[in-house]
């Protein structure tokens, strides 16, 4: 099946969409993007996908969003025409092209918006199963983190670095020795008390949709959460750790830098806020994630 995509308006096959190598996406990463997942063929959380979008874009000084009708559109009609069951909806809006290269934006601005479907399981994987093995990198990324940018070669690189490590994803931690964020994923561990932790929102972190719909689903359960800043040294202790994006939603996290968290496996109460989580976006746990309830 040829895959259709969205540009500037029109739906096309993915591998006829051309931009402007002027564009300034291409030449400065002058752009946002959202990545919306997709489960039995729904949307999870557009709206606040969406919100965060027009964020990212007013923090970028662009004068107006995309008709936020017609992006809601759009993505119906791209899992619609690909057949998603379960996958993603990628959209990315660059300030546009203008046929030469100036540092200084233009007071006009003329978007280049894309979007595009991708068929991927999000419950029952490996990841999520098993868990993930992540190594930490330094966080050298600019100080704008709040801003859904384009510009991700830092994580880029933390990723390629995992891959290379032979291990599944990476942790980036500032020069104060505290946790940041995954390379794609905001952290999360439980720690020796049973409290989960996360760090508090800030320009340091990006304000993950997965993060906020599971801090609701976790506070309605009555489990205590705490929004603040994590030692790596805390991390390695962890009773349990885990991370949290749109395309992995809950993954445990099972060992940081060659070491074991907990006892090296997904602990119960990550097992727990992936059954939360899956049924808040209209999953059943038990057809779903039968392994969430065999013993680890």
């Amino acid at each position: 099946m040829v895959k259709l995509a969205w540009l500037n308006g029109v739906y096309l096959a993915a591998d006829e969409a051309r931009v402007s190598p002027f564009d300034r996406g291409f030449l400065f990463a002058d752009g946002v993007y959202e990545v919306t997942a997709v489960y039995n063929g729904q949307l999870i959380d557009l709206d606040l996908h969406l919100d965060r979008l027009e964020r990212s874009l007013r923090e970028l000084g662009f004068p107006a969003a995309p008709d936020r009708g017609e992006l809601a559109a759009v993505h119906r009609r791209l899992i619609v025409d690909n057949d998603i069951r379960e996958g993603y909806i990628y959209l990315q809006v660059t300030r546009g092209a203008y046929g030469a290269r100036d540092f200084a934006a233009p007071a006009l601005v003329r978007p280049t918006c894309f979007a595009f479907a991708e068929a991927k399981p999000l419950i029952d994987t490996l990841a999520a199963r098993e868990g993930l093995k992540v190594i930490t990198t330094p966080d050298i990324r600019w100080a704008r983190r709040d801003i859904k940018s384009t510009g991700l070669l830092a994580q880029a690189l933390a990723k390629t670095y995992a891959r290379n490590a032979g291990v599944d994803d990476a942790w980036m931690v500032g020069a104060d020795g505290f946790v940041t964020e995954g390379a794609s994923a905001n952290a999360w561990i439980v720690n020796p008390d049973g409290d989960i932790v996360t760090r508090e929102l800030s320009s340091t972190i990006l304000a993950g949709v997965t993060r906020a719909r599971l801090a609701v689903a976790l506070a309605e359960a009555g489990l205590r959460l705490q929004q603040r800043s994590f030692t790596l040294e805390e991390a390695v202790a962890a009773r349990e750790a885990f991370s949290t994006s749109a395309t992995t939603l809950v993954a445990p996290v099972i060992q940081i830098d060659g070491l074991p968290v907990g006892n090296g496996r997904p602990g119960p109460v990550t097992r727990r806020l992936q059954g939360l989580y899956y049924s808040a976006i209209g999953a059943d746990p038990g057809r779903a994630a039968p392994w969430l309830f065999q013993e680890s």
